[in-house]
Protein backbone atom coordinates (compact mmCIF):
# COMPACT_ATOMS: atom_id res chain seq x y z
CA UNK A 1 0.00 0.00 0.00
CA UNK A 2 1.12 3.55 -0.61
CA UNK A 3 3.00 5.45 2.07
CA UNK A 4 0.40 8.22 2.10
CA UNK A 5 -2.16 5.76 3.52
CA UNK A 6 -0.48 6.05 6.91
CA UNK A 7 -1.54 8.96 9.11
CA UNK A 8 0.39 8.89 12.41
CA UNK A 9 2.86 11.63 11.43
CA UNK A 10 0.09 13.70 9.79
CA UNK A 11 -2.14 14.02 12.85
CA UNK A 12 0.31 15.27 15.46
CA UNK A 13 3.69 16.95 14.91
CA UNK A 14 6.83 14.98 15.56
CA UNK A 15 8.90 16.39 18.41
CA UNK A 16 12.66 15.82 18.01
CA UNK A 17 14.69 15.42 21.19
CA UNK A 18 18.40 15.66 21.92
CA UNK A 19 18.44 12.99 24.61
CA UNK A 20 16.94 9.53 24.68
CA UNK A 21 15.40 10.16 28.09
CA UNK A 22 14.66 13.39 29.93
CA UNK A 23 12.09 15.51 31.77
CA UNK A 24 9.62 17.90 30.20
CA UNK A 25 7.45 20.63 31.70
CA UNK A 26 3.67 20.45 32.06
CA UNK A 27 1.69 23.63 32.72
CA UNK A 28 -1.68 23.57 34.44
CA UNK A 29 -4.51 24.34 32.01
CA UNK A 30 -6.65 26.03 34.66
CA UNK A 31 -3.85 28.50 35.49
CA UNK A 32 -4.03 29.78 31.92
CA UNK A 33 -7.83 29.97 31.84
CA UNK A 34 -8.55 32.30 34.75
CA UNK A 35 -7.75 35.88 35.76
CA UNK A 36 -6.52 37.16 39.11
CA UNK A 37 -6.44 40.81 38.07
CA UNK A 38 -7.50 43.21 40.85
CA UNK A 39 -7.80 46.93 41.35
CA UNK A 40 -4.52 48.54 42.33
CA UNK A 41 -4.46 51.47 44.71
CA UNK A 42 -1.78 54.16 44.32
CA UNK A 43 1.51 53.17 45.89
CA UNK A 44 0.55 49.52 46.35
CA UNK A 45 1.84 46.41 44.74
CA UNK A 46 -0.20 44.72 42.04
CA UNK A 47 -1.81 41.37 42.78
CA UNK A 48 0.67 38.55 42.45
CA UNK A 49 -0.05 35.55 40.25
CA UNK A 50 1.73 32.41 39.24
CA UNK A 51 1.32 29.06 37.61
CA UNK A 52 1.79 25.48 38.61
CA UNK A 53 4.41 23.45 36.78
CA UNK A 54 4.70 19.68 36.89
CA UNK A 55 7.23 17.49 35.18
CA UNK A 56 6.90 14.22 33.37
CA UNK A 57 9.37 11.93 31.68
CA UNK A 58 9.80 10.42 28.26
CA UNK A 59 11.96 7.62 26.91
CA UNK A 60 12.59 7.29 23.20
CA UNK A 61 12.77 3.56 22.54
CA UNK A 62 14.67 2.51 19.43
CA UNK A 63 12.76 0.34 16.95
CA UNK A 64 14.36 -1.52 14.08
CA UNK A 65 13.95 -4.32 11.56
CA UNK A 66 16.11 -5.53 8.69
CA UNK A 67 15.93 -7.58 5.50
CA UNK A 68 18.95 -9.64 4.54
CA UNK A 69 20.12 -9.65 0.92
CA UNK A 70 22.63 -12.34 0.11
CA UNK A 71 25.54 -11.12 -2.03
CA UNK A 72 25.15 -14.09 -4.35
CA UNK A 73 21.46 -13.34 -4.89
CA UNK A 74 22.23 -9.70 -5.59
CA UNK A 75 24.94 -10.62 -8.08
CA UNK A 76 22.67 -13.02 -9.94
CA UNK A 77 19.50 -10.95 -9.90
CA UNK A 78 18.14 -9.87 -13.27
CA UNK A 79 18.12 -6.16 -14.06
CA UNK A 80 14.38 -5.90 -13.44
CA UNK A 81 14.73 -7.46 -9.98
CA UNK A 82 15.81 -4.50 -7.81
CA UNK A 83 16.63 -6.24 -4.57
CA UNK A 84 18.06 -3.20 -2.78
CA UNK A 85 15.22 -0.89 -3.82
CA UNK A 86 12.54 -3.44 -3.00
CA UNK A 87 14.10 -4.21 0.35
CA UNK A 88 14.23 -0.52 1.23
CA UNK A 89 10.55 -0.15 0.37
CA UNK A 90 9.75 -3.32 2.31
CA UNK A 91 11.54 -2.17 5.47
CA UNK A 92 10.08 1.33 5.22
CA UNK A 93 6.60 -0.16 4.98
CA UNK A 94 7.27 -2.29 8.06
CA UNK A 95 8.22 0.81 10.06
CA UNK A 96 5.18 2.78 8.83
CA UNK A 97 2.82 -0.03 9.84
CA UNK A 98 4.39 -0.20 13.29
CA UNK A 99 4.10 3.56 13.77
CA UNK A 100 0.42 3.66 12.78
CA UNK A 101 -0.37 0.68 15.03
CA UNK A 102 1.32 2.39 17.98
CA UNK A 103 -0.52 5.64 17.22
CA UNK A 104 -3.88 3.85 17.04
CA UNK A 105 -3.27 2.02 20.31
CA UNK A 106 -2.33 5.25 22.06
CA UNK A 107 -4.73 7.84 20.65
CA UNK A 108 -7.51 6.42 18.44
CA UNK A 109 -9.63 4.88 21.16
CA UNK A 110 -11.96 5.76 24.01
CA UNK A 111 -10.79 6.71 27.49
CA UNK A 112 -7.88 8.87 26.32
CA UNK A 113 -9.19 12.38 25.72
CA UNK A 114 -11.81 12.82 28.45
CA UNK A 115 -14.66 13.33 25.96
CA UNK A 116 -16.11 10.28 24.23
CA UNK A 117 -19.20 10.48 21.99
CA UNK A 118 -20.94 7.33 20.81
CA UNK A 119 -23.15 6.76 17.77
CA UNK A 120 -26.33 4.80 18.50
CA UNK A 121 -29.08 3.37 16.30
CA UNK A 122 -31.93 5.21 18.06
CA UNK A 123 -32.91 7.60 20.88
CA UNK A 124 -29.52 9.18 21.66
CA UNK A 125 -29.00 10.69 25.11
CA UNK A 126 -26.10 12.46 26.82
CA UNK A 127 -22.89 12.06 24.83
CA UNK A 128 -24.62 9.97 22.17
CA UNK A 129 -25.66 10.82 18.63
CA UNK A 130 -27.68 9.18 15.91
CA UNK A 131 -25.48 7.07 13.66
CA UNK A 132 -24.68 8.71 10.32
CA UNK A 133 -26.17 5.86 8.28
CA UNK A 134 -29.58 7.04 9.52
CA UNK A 135 -30.90 9.75 7.14
CA UNK A 136 -32.44 11.48 10.18
CA UNK A 137 -29.02 12.05 11.73
CA UNK A 138 -27.45 15.50 11.58
CA UNK A 139 -23.64 15.25 11.29
CA UNK A 140 -23.20 18.94 10.42
CA UNK A 141 -24.94 20.11 13.60
CA UNK A 142 -23.15 17.43 15.59
CA UNK A 143 -19.72 18.67 14.57
CA UNK A 144 -20.77 22.28 15.14
CA UNK A 145 -21.76 21.41 18.71
CA UNK A 146 -18.58 19.38 19.21
CA UNK A 147 -16.46 22.28 17.96
CA UNK A 148 -18.09 24.71 20.39
CA UNK A 149 -17.57 22.27 23.27
CA UNK A 150 -13.98 21.77 22.18
CA UNK A 151 -13.24 25.51 22.26
CA UNK A 152 -14.97 25.89 25.63
CA UNK A 153 -12.92 23.13 27.24
CA UNK A 154 -9.52 23.75 25.66
CA UNK A 155 -9.36 27.37 24.51
CA UNK A 156 -8.42 26.12 21.05
CA UNK A 157 -10.45 25.42 17.95
CA UNK A 158 -10.18 21.83 16.73
CA UNK A 159 -8.31 21.89 13.43
CA UNK A 160 -8.13 18.23 12.41
CA UNK A 161 -10.64 15.44 12.09
CA UNK A 162 -9.38 11.87 11.73
CA UNK A 163 -11.92 9.35 10.53
CA UNK A 164 -12.06 5.72 9.58
CA UNK A 165 -12.76 4.65 6.01
CA UNK A 166 -16.30 3.50 6.76
CA UNK A 167 -17.20 6.86 8.32
CA UNK A 168 -16.23 8.67 5.13
CA UNK A 169 -18.17 6.16 3.02
CA UNK A 170 -21.36 6.83 4.99
CA UNK A 171 -20.92 10.61 5.11
CA UNK A 172 -20.55 10.74 1.33
CA UNK A 173 -24.06 9.30 1.05
CA UNK A 174 -25.71 11.43 3.74
CA UNK A 175 -28.64 13.42 2.28
CA UNK A 176 -27.89 16.58 4.29
CA UNK A 177 -24.31 16.71 3.05
CA UNK A 178 -25.26 15.96 -0.54
CA UNK A 179 -27.85 18.76 -0.37
CA UNK A 180 -25.25 21.22 0.94
CA UNK A 181 -22.72 20.57 -1.81
CA UNK A 182 -25.00 19.91 -4.80
CA UNK A 183 -24.38 23.39 -6.22
CA UNK A 184 -20.60 23.24 -5.88
CA UNK A 185 -18.41 22.99 -8.97
CA UNK A 186 -18.35 19.18 -9.13
CA UNK A 187 -21.17 18.26 -6.80
CA UNK A 188 -19.01 15.48 -5.36
CA UNK A 189 -18.38 15.02 -1.65
CA UNK A 190 -14.64 15.35 -0.99
CA UNK A 191 -12.68 15.57 2.24
CA UNK A 192 -11.98 19.24 1.51
CA UNK A 193 -15.69 19.98 1.27
CA UNK A 194 -16.38 18.00 4.43
CA UNK A 195 -13.64 19.93 6.23
CA UNK A 196 -15.41 23.16 5.31
CA UNK A 197 -18.77 21.83 6.46
CA UNK A 198 -17.33 20.56 9.74
CA UNK A 199 -15.23 23.71 10.34
CA UNK A 200 -11.80 22.05 10.51
CA UNK A 201 -8.63 22.72 8.54
CA UNK A 202 -8.04 19.13 7.48
CA UNK A 203 -9.72 15.74 7.40
CA UNK A 204 -7.47 12.71 7.47
CA UNK A 205 -8.88 9.33 6.49
CA UNK A 206 -7.08 6.27 7.78
CA UNK A 207 -6.75 3.75 4.95
CA UNK A 208 -3.71 1.78 6.11
CA UNK A 209 -4.35 -1.89 6.82
CA UNK A 210 -2.27 -4.74 8.16
CA UNK A 211 -2.30 -8.45 8.95
CA UNK A 212 -0.96 -10.36 11.93
CA UNK A 213 -0.45 -13.65 10.10
CA UNK A 214 2.78 -15.34 11.15
CA UNK A 215 5.79 -15.60 8.88
CA UNK A 216 6.74 -19.06 7.72
CA UNK A 217 10.15 -20.55 8.27
CA UNK A 218 11.06 -19.98 4.62
CA UNK A 219 10.23 -16.26 4.96
CA UNK A 220 6.92 -16.33 3.10
CA UNK A 221 3.54 -15.38 4.49
CA UNK A 222 0.58 -17.71 4.43
CA UNK A 223 -1.47 -15.50 2.15
CA UNK A 224 -4.33 -17.96 1.90
CA UNK A 225 -4.81 -17.85 5.69
CA UNK A 226 -4.19 -14.11 6.07
CA UNK A 227 -6.91 -11.63 7.00
CA UNK A 228 -6.47 -7.91 6.55
CA UNK A 229 -7.98 -5.19 8.69
CA UNK A 230 -7.70 -1.43 8.90
CA UNK A 231 -5.18 -0.37 11.53
CA UNK A 232 -7.51 2.33 12.87
CA UNK A 233 -11.12 1.47 13.67
CA UNK A 234 -12.95 2.23 10.39
CA UNK A 235 -16.11 3.29 12.27
CA UNK A 236 -14.48 5.82 14.61
CA UNK A 237 -13.40 9.46 14.51
CA UNK A 238 -11.07 11.78 16.40
CA UNK A 239 -11.65 15.52 16.54
CA UNK A 240 -8.49 17.19 17.77
CA UNK A 241 -6.22 20.21 17.85
CA UNK A 242 -2.76 19.72 16.38
CA UNK A 243 -0.12 22.34 17.12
Amino acid sequence: QKADAYIANKVFPRVPVQKQSDLYWKYSKSDWRRTDVQKRAPGTESAGVGWKVDTDTYFAHPYAVHKDIDDQLRANADSNWSLDKDSTMFITNQMLIKRDIDWANAFFKTGVWGADWTGVAAAPTGNQFLQFNDPASDPISLFAAAQIKFIEQTGYKANKLVMGAQVLRVLKQHPDIIDRIKYTQKGIVTTDLLATLFDVDQILVSYASSTNVAEQADGRLQDAAATYNFINDPYSMLLCYSA
